[in-house]
């Protein structure tokens, strides 16, 4: 008989590539929880006794440092484990990740992780590209903040956010999920009040349209020399990035 899991997860692009039988196998091991908007899965420092996979919805995953400061680290998209600290040799999580929306993970043991990974090579490889790519996006940002103007690391932000979660809509492109200015400030390692001030004239030049916890690009051409991207550099990083039907910027 087939699990709940299975049931949630068999259509997501992870498992595409398994037999059938192995699809079953790993997600019979799996729980499913539901996570309400704005609690949290785990938490910074706490025990990492289990790994997860995001089946629906959006998490956010926030560091702090010692002096209190937040800062999101990455955002977690469906079809992505997270949560995966053994991977890393670490016996704590080292973020807090907190639903964005109403979300349904998946739950497995961390001990599990190493028998899953050498009986099924696509999963481990798919959480080591996960893992890689928010190294690369980390960098990314340290860089950004040690040479880019705040306005361009705002844009910059925006960027990502639509290239992994961009949908059209009549006024534009728009963040699929409730987005606030706060988040933004957290990316873009900024206050509130200058993100407030940048949106303000970006929507006053034509940008931006910005709602209560809404933001859609209206001009992503704009927003892409704002962030400095050359356009054959935007055509190829909006493309390579943002294939299917959500994954939709382009200059």
């Amino acid at each position: 008989m087939r699990s709940t899991s299975y049931t949630l997860a068999r259509h997501l692009d992870l498992f595409r590539s398994l037999p059938d039988a192995q699809v079953q196998d790993v997600l019979a091991q799996a729980r499913v929880r539901t996570v309400d908007e704005g609690a949290p899965v785990f938490a910074q420092g706490a025990p990492a006794l289990r790994f997860f996979l995001l089946v629906e919805g959006r998490l956010k995953v926030m560091q702090a440092s010692p002096e209190g400061r937040q800062i999101i680290a990455h955002w977690i998209d469906p079809g992505q484990f997270f949560g995966l600290a053994v991977a890393l040799g670490r016996n704590d999580y080292p973020g807090t990740a907190l639903a964005a929306t109403r979300s349904t993970i998946l739950a497995w043991p961390s001990a599990s992780w190493a028998k899953l990974a050498a009986l099924h090579p696509p999963l481990a490889e798919a959480a080591l590209r996960t893992l890689g790519g928010h190294l690369q996006d980390a960098f990314a940002r340290l860089r950004e903040v040690a040479a880019m103007r705040v306005e361009r690391r705002i844009a910059s932000a925006l960027l990502r956010l639509l290239r992994s979660s961009g949908q059209h809509t009549r006024a534009g492109l728009q963040i699929a999920f409730p987005i606030t200015r706060q988040d933004i400030a957290e990316m873009a390692a900024t206050t509130l009040y200058t993100v407030s001030r940048t949106f303000s004239s970006w929507e006053n030049a034509g940008v931006l349209a910005v709602g209560r916890r809404r933001v859609v690009v209206v001009n992503p051409q704009m927003l892409m020399r704002l962030a400095g991207e050359e356009r054959g550099e935007a055509r190829t990083s909006g493309s390579e990035a943002c294939r299917g039907k959500r994954k939709v910027l382009h200059p």
